[in-house]
């Protein structure tokens, strides 16, 4: 059977699954693609791993941006495709493999087809951590072709093909990572009383950060602490001198991270005191809120209720964590969830997204990147 263009283009990248700042495969397979499209309007330049494309407007008179994050995740794939990673231990289970497709869709057409407005395409890495938005932000080519808006798209694997779902405001919570590290007193396991057993403390300390949500934030607010992993000791019958526990902090306000950050030193300052053991935390990469504008937002959502390809979804807000907000602080726009109708979710090893969603995006987007590109 064959497939459309772009999900051929999505197949290739998804077997090329690469972590922050390491996606050198990645680029190279963008940039060869970028290459061999018609170069009379364009500009290419490189930023680490990522890659900046601007497309000159006819007559220009603003610059829209379109961002799509490359990065993978180190996560053994089991999904079974054909196409399946080739990266032993990494998959793109969060779908920039779709996003990065989409965007080539977007940047083929309108270097075939060029609006008046210029265009910027950013193909930034690390979304998944350590962050790259941040940084491509602050680099000299963001600053020389800094866009007047910008917008992305994030797959949602809950909602059918064909479902553009998008808020006005906060769409996604301001996240932190929570690395903790505490060291005590190794020892024979047959005599515990001249330990400090790290297994205990860490184990303590999970339960003791559970109540930081349901006792020290507002009920009315929301806020998340995970810990999703917990290491600890070395052999079955040596107590264990060191334990480390990762997690991750989601907020929907600013404010209640700081408090929840608060809050974990607390406990763990006491753990120190009670377990007679050194502790240190790390909040490692720490993401801002995705906040849509509210006019382009609007325009965005009425835009899409008058298609007949796609249904608009009014949406709420979620847990997620995305660094895309980290732009949009900067720059007014908007991200919004793509429908693509998958039976496992974000981050899962058997995530399975419908390609048939490429193609309605890339659709979607050029009629709405045209209008706002030809408005006076």
């Amino acid at each position: 059977m064959k497939i459309n263009p772009f999900a051929k283009i999505r197949r290739d990248l998804h077997q090329i699954p690469e972590i922050g700042f390491k996606e050198f495969k990645t680029q190279q397979y963008l940039l060869n693609y970028i290459t061999n499209l018609a170069q009379e309007r364009m500009e290419i330049e490189t930023w680490r791993t990522g890659i900046f494309v601007k497309v000159k407007g006819m007559n220009p008179r603003k610059t829209i941006g379109y961002r799509a994050d490359i990065d993978g995740l180190p996560i053994k794939e089991e999904t079974g495709l054909p196409f399946a990673s080739n990266h032993e231990e990494y998959m793109h289970a969060c779908g920039h493999d779709f996003h990065m497709s989409i965007g080539l869709g977007l940047l083929t057409y309108f270097t075939e087809n060029p609006i008046d407005d210029d265009l910027l395409f950013i193909f930034q890495p690390a979304e998944e951590g350590p962050g790259g938005a941040e940084p491509m932000l602050k680099s000299e080519t963001m600053k020389k072709w800094k866009p007047d808006m910008i917008l992305a798209l994030h797959i949602a694997p809950e909602y059918p093909v064909g479902t553009i779902a998008v808020k006005e405001g906060l769409l996604f919570a301001n996240t932190s990572e929570l690395f903790i590290d505490l060291r005590g007193k190794g020892g024979h396991a047959a005599y515990p009383h001249e330990t400090n057993d790290m297994v205990i403390a860490a184990c303590s300390l999970v339960g003791q950060l559970q109540t930081i949500v349901s006792r020290n934030v507002n009920p009315l607010d929301s806020a998340v602490i995970t810990v999703g992993k917990i290491t600890g000791g070395t052999v079955q019958n040596i107590i264990a001198e060191t334990a480390r526990l990762e997690g991750t902090i989601r907020t929907l306000n600013p404010e209640s991270m700081v408090k929840v950050k608060s809050r974990i030193k607390a406990l763990v300052d006491g753990i120190q005191v009670g377990y007679e053991c050194l502790a240190e935390i790390d909040y490692g990469a720490m993401y801002h809120q995705v906040y849509n504008e509210e006019r382009l937002t609007r325009e965005f959502m009425e835009f899409t209720e008058r298609s007949t390809a796609v249904r608009l979804h009014q949406c709420t807000e979620a847990m997620t964590g995305e660094d895309f907000g980290y732009m949009l602080k900067e720059i007014p726009g908007f991200m919004f969830w793509l429908g693509v109708s998958s039976e496992y979710g974000l981050h899962h090893a058997k995530l399975s997204p419908d390609e048939k969603a490429i193609e309605l995006a890339i659709d979607h987007l050029t009629d709405y990147i045209t209008f706002k590109g030809s408005e006076a």
